[in-house]
């Protein structure tokens, strides 16, 4: 049983940067996690993930502006998002994937979700 609770969003204008937190409920985390987001009207999608070997994957939309890292003596997840642009408005999601050491974004299977955290971005 993880349980996991997302922070840090907001509404920012274009260019500017927002870090998101995830605080996790278990010490020790040997599986992935990561990040996923979900605009309204489209499909959700994973936007980066961090396996416990250190490997990260990131969706292209994102690749070179956000940055997925954890600090394992607080449990925690962070996204750092640069360089916002409106079209990365969305619903934020922190995910884990007990099952797996490391995925690729398009093959992360959460089995544990935190509640979501809004980011807008305005131009």
């Amino acid at each position: 049983q993880v349980q996991l609770k997302e922070s840090g969003g907001g509404s920012v204008q274009a260019g500017g940067s927002l870090r998101l937190s995830c605080v996790s409920s278990d010490t020790e985390i040997d599986y992935a996690m990561g990040w996923f987001r979900q605009a309204p009207g489209k499909e959700r999608e994973g936007v980066a993930v961090l396996g416990a070997d250190g490997i990260t994957s990131y969706a292209d939309s994102v690749k070179g502006r956000f940055t997925i890292s954890k600090d394992n003596a607080k449990n925690t997840l962070y996204l750092q998002m640069n360089s916002l642009k409106p079209e990365d408005t969305a619903m934020y999601y922190c995910v884990a994937d007990t099952g797996a050491v490391a995925a690729l974004v398009e093959g992360l299977e959460p089995d544990y979700w935190g509640q979501g955290t809004q980011v807008t971005v305005s131009s």
